[in-house]
Parts: structure tokens; sequence; C-alpha cells
């Protein structure tokens, strides 16, 4: 099963980044065989549509699940159009994230929990 996680940097002892439309990084780990791919976020300064395109992207490599800090209202509706659960409340690293979503720790989004930023960054 692979999965999606947000992240500061390409690396697994990388901070994870509670942002998922501006992310820096998408590192994409197969949880099976703990192969790893990180990809730089290429909508990282866009002026608006962050989320949507970045939920179409991560989409696009069909992972079981998202794992990110937080998630607005525009990349929850295209995730969950595309049947990927998210969860939220990553902390640490991206292999601490991993593990946490690996243990049930973290909270599977019923909703988005950030409201849309329209190209303005935290």
């Amino acid at each position: 099963m692979k999965v999606c996680i947000t992240a500061s940097g390409p690396q697994m002892s990388d901070p994870s980044d509670p942002r998922f439309g501006r992310c820096s990084y998408f590192v994409f780990l197969d949880l099976a065989t703990k192969s790893v791919e990180a990809v730089a976020n290429p909508n990282l300064e866009a002026a608006g549509g962050a989320g949507i395109r970045s939920a179409e992207l991560v989409a696009s490599r069909e992972v079981a699940a998202v794992i990110t800090g937080h998630v607005g209202p525009n990349a929850f509706r295209t995730l969950e159009a595309a049947g990927i659960p998210v969860f939220i409340g990553a902390r640490g690293t991206v292999n601490e994230a991993a593990a946490a979503y690996e243990e049930g720790r973290l909270q599977k989004a019923e909703a988005p929990d950030s409201g849309s930023k329209s190209g303005m960054r935290p």
C-alpha cells in the first residue's frame, strides 16, 4: 500500500509539513516494501488553486491515503472525490508521521480542518 506524506524535505528524516497544498515535498512511501519517492511540490508558490492541483497530483500517484498536518476545503473535496482518505495531525519527521499512521494514532479527516488560503502562505 502506498501513502503520501507531506514533507519539508525529500528525506524520511526531514520534518513533516503541516500544510497539504503548499507543502515543500510529497513523499510517497510504499508501506510494504518501504520504497520512497520524493516529489517537489510544483504548487508551492502557486497564486491560487494549490490545494486542488496538489490533490490531483497525489491522486495521479494512486495512493491509498494522505498523511498531513492539516487539509483545506478544496484539497479535501478533491481527494474525497478520488476516494483517498486524509489523515491529519502528523507531526515530527516523515518517518514519525508514517509510524503514527501505521499505529493508528492519526485522525481520519471527515471534513477540512483549515480554511482556504487563496494563495497565502502561513
